[in-house]
């Protein structure tokens, strides 16, 4: 059976917002390497599981599909983000200190 990464992507660098980052997304590990078409030039894989992507909306939801169907899984954790909280008013505080 393939083996499947299971992750839940991060936000791109040109977004402020976490549009599309909430989902744990599962996908198929590529079983066979690429080739280039001698005529076109064109990269081909003869893997069609590389086009699958499923998302799931919680991490345990995405294991128990791998588990229930035989797959062997690969579980990426999310690296926690701390904010700092910023506010534009505090560039005129009287004490910028405290």
């Amino acid at each position: 059976m393939p083996d499947v990464h299971i992750y839940k992507p991060s936000k791109t660098a040109t977004q402020s917002g976490l549009a599309g980052t909430r989902a744990w997304v599962l996908e198929f590990e590529p079983e066979f390497g690429r080739s280039t078409e001698p005529l076109m030039g064109w990269t081909s894989s003869r893997d069609t599981l590389q086009q699958v992507t499923l998302k799931f909306g919680t991490e345990n939801e995405a294991i128990a599909f791998a588990e229930n169907n035989g797959l062997t899984y690969r579980l990426s954790m999310p690296e926690v983000r701390s904010r700092k909280l910023k506010s534009y008013a505090n560039n005129f505080r009287y004490r910028k200190n405290s």
